[in-house]
């Protein structure tokens, strides 16, 4: 079509041109396309950065990380409404949060805190309230030695059999045996508790808001409701409970218990070590799995770097390479 629409006379006149008669004509579309690659490579290259998928895992990774920043600072994030079932008056007292020596990522428990702990939740908080998940043999070498905790363990008497007359018969505890609770069943807690049930303080550090320090708090917050404030009979007022009333009385008084080490039993010196030695009781593996999260994250730092360093070195040849491509000179003209 294209030879139909030019006379034969422009066809001539363009080939007589000097870009179709020498090599430069076939060399010219070349150069010009590697003055283009040339001048377009930086945009690619940032083209292909910005949707590659390390920058958008980078780029979510470093958001996510952002919003758990200023939601663990600040509790809440500003752009997000607060939604509440009931008033904020209803939640109590938020606790302050307390220097822990086991909260930071590479520290554990203060063992002897958790020894002088089971000693205070013996004493004190063993009359009331159960330890169901805990059994003796966990004791041993975290707080006590082994002979201490079948010492301990043969105080008690569990009901086992039957024996070979089809008897139940009681025998001391050994260290399989779990912790005894104070009552027999429910409805005994409830009947020496004028209606309360002593929760089981188990888990009672992960089932809680705010976990150790709302615990603490509660422990030594006890002081009398404010003017207008009206507690029944029976109950009694502390801001860090839900509600401000609560049925268990202050337990904690300064002397209460004599530590073994000689520590000075006052009252926030022995709500310490007892939170201490619940939160080990809702996390037994806390030590070991942060030692091992240590141990994780050496191995897996050193196989990234070795697995950057094999990438490079496979793809490195691969990537830099340069192919050129000299089209044959037409010597036929």
């Amino acid at each position: 079509m294209l030879s139909r629409q030019l006379s034969p006379g422009a066809l001539r006149k363009a080939a007589s041109l000097p870009a179709f008669g020498s090599k430069n004509a076939l060399r010219s579309p070349r150069a010009l396309a590697v003055r283009n690659a040339s001048t377009a490579s930086s945009s690619t290259a940032f083209e292909s950065f910005l949707n590659s998928r390390i920058t958008l895992v980078s780029v979510s990774l470093f958001t996510a990380g952002s919003v758990a920043w200023y939601t663990h600072l600040y509790g809440s994030l500003p752009f997000l409404a607060q939604v509440h079932a009931s008033h904020a008056s209803d939640e109590g007292l938020h606790p302050p949060q307390y220097p822990w020596s086991h909260k930071g990522v590479l520290d554990t428990f203060d063992h002897a805190s958790i020894r002088r702990g089971y000693q205070v939740y013996r004493e004190v908080c063993a009359a009331c309230h159960s330890l169901d998940r805990i059994a003796w043999r966990n004791l041993v070498g975290v707080s006590h030695t082994v002979d201490e905790v079948k010492a301990m363990a043969e105080e008690v008497e569990y009901q086992d059999g039957p024996d070979d007359a089809g008897e139940m018969f009681m025998r001391p505890g050994k260290l399989a045996d779990y912790m005894p609770p104070p009552y027999a069943n429910e409805e005994a807690a409830r009947a020496g508790n004028m209606g309360a049930l002593p929760p089981d303080l188990s888990l009672i550090v992960k089932a809680r808001h705010g976990g150790a320090d709302y615990i603490f708090a509660l422990l030594t917050g006890y002081v009398d409701a404010p003017a207008g404030v009206e507690i029944r009979e029976g109950m009694n007022y502390n801001p860090f409970f839900p509600g401000g009333a609560i049925g268990m009385a202050r337990v904690l008084f300064d002397g209460l218990v004599e530590y073994e080490d000689g520590t000075p039993a006052t009252t926030s010196q022995m709500a310490k070590d007892v939170v201490t030695f619940l939160n080990w009781a809702s996390e037994p593996e806390h030590d070991e799995r942060k030692k091992n999260g240590i141990k994780a994250v050496i191995l897996f730092s050193a196989l990234t770097l070795i697995s950057l360093y094999v990438k490079r070195f496979k793809w490195t040849p691969i990537k830099n390479r340069k192919i050129l491509y000299d089209p044959p000179a037409d010597k036929t003209h």
